[in-house]
């Protein structure tokens, strides 16, 4: 009987080593092959088009591939074109606009001073004088810890800021290669995909053939599902934060929903990035009633979020609700907000795996048992 689960605890141990190795050398390779694998992921996106268009249009294949990256390109070029015009006008407005904002917020602050802070500063200089030597002692040796560390902590920001312009400017050329490898990688991927697919399929063993086609196609399904969750919350939120502005009467509202929804994106930003500074700016000016009004939307925005999110995302990629809003609140408390988006798909390669029956061909392996 112990001889069983020696062989047992050592075929555990080999199946830690593989995944640890194998893990590991995953790593390492894609620090080393990102170009291609990111060229990997944008032909897989395309091949639908550029099969429609060799299969519909008659296109030759390179050529299909061709059409199809031109189009992508120029639609993301056209984007960043139209973001920076929007930038600019908006920065020609703020130019306007923005001296008569700072000159009342300058006045507040003036008047701010004059009435609040100058009152207290006596006032804490006549307690401060009704203090003993010891004292006034500690509290002047405590401002000046504080104010110590706080020039510290600044300093040292500046330094890391200043620090990273010359790694900022080396990664521009760098950013540049990496570019034309992927594109040129995109191109002979996608021309040869079905050739490569094929001679995949020869070089795998029928079991892995069959577990990964269909961890695949599970995959598959779950990233454009996921690609589809993501652009429909991030529609609704620009739809919510349109609608918001036009009831407060912002200018430009339909170019900062977008923008907005564009940061939303960003999940360690979001929209938190364009809504807390503002609101304190407008409550500084004065504008209180404009400063509920954004912090209301605000509220409004990360409620809806927050309900929406796991409903979408398992309605999309197909998970179970509560399992979906589990991954969700594992993945923020171990990664941050990141993990919002690795959680979902952690659990999706997980769901994956156990399709294709991964998991049970381990634990046969690991009792000892031949698998099916």
């Amino acid at each position: 009987m112990s001889r069983i689960y020696v062989d047992r605890f050592l075929r555990f141990l080999i199946v830690i080593a593989i995944v640890a190795f194998g893990a590991a050398a995953a790593y390492y390779v894609a620090t080393l092959t990102y170009p291609f694998i990111i060229a990997f992921f944008i032909a897989f996106l395309i091949n639908p088009v550029v099969d429609l268009l060799e299969r519909k249009v008659k296109m030759p294949r390179w050529l299909a591939v061709s059409a199809t990256l031109i189009v992508l390109f120029a639609a993301v070029a056209g984007l960043v074109t139209l973001l920076i015009a929007e930038i600019v006008s908006g920065t020609q407005y703020l130019a306007n606009v923005v001296p008569e904002k700072f000159q009342a917020l300058v006045a507040y602050i003036e008047s701010f001073a004059a009435n609040q802070l100058i009152p207290l500063y006596q006032d804490l200089a006549v307690l401060f004088k009704s203090l003993n030597a010891d004292q006034q002692d500690t509290i002047i040796q405590n401002i000046q810890a504080v104010g110590t560390q706080i020039a510290t902590t600044v300093g040292e920001f500046i330094q890391r800021v200043l620090q990273n312009i010359p790694q900022l400017i080396a990664w521009l050329p760098n950013a540049a290669t990496v570019f034309i490898f992927s594109l040129l990688a995109t191109f002979f991927i996608s021309k040869d995909w079905h050739r490569l697919m094929r001679m995949a399929q020869r070089w795998l063993p029928a079991k892995a053939r069959t577990s990964g086609k269909t961890v695949f196609l599970d995959l598959k399904r779950a990233l454009f599902g996921f690609i589809k969750a993501q652009a429909t919350l991030i529609s609704i939120t620009t739809v919510i934060v349109l609608i918001g502005l036009l009831i407060l009467r912002v200018d430009y509202a339909i170019t900062i929903a977008l923008i907005i929804g564009f940061v939303d994106i960003l999940p360690y930003l979001g929209t938190g990035i364009v809504f807390v500074p503002w609101i304190i700016y407008a409550a500084i000016s004065g504008d209180i009633p404009f400063a509920i009004g954004l912090g209301v939307l605000y509220i409004v925005i990360l409620v809806q979020r927050q309900i929406m999110e796991p409903k979408v995302l398992s309605s999309s990629i197909g998970l179970d609700p509560l399992a979906t809003l589990i991954a969700l609140f594992v993945g923020f408390k171990l990664l941050g907000f990141l993990g919002l988006i690795a959680g979902p798909v952690a659990l999706v390669i997980i769901r994956a795996l156990h399709s294709a029956n991964v998991f049970r061909d381990i634990w046969r392996f690991i009792v000892g048992r031949p698998t099916l």
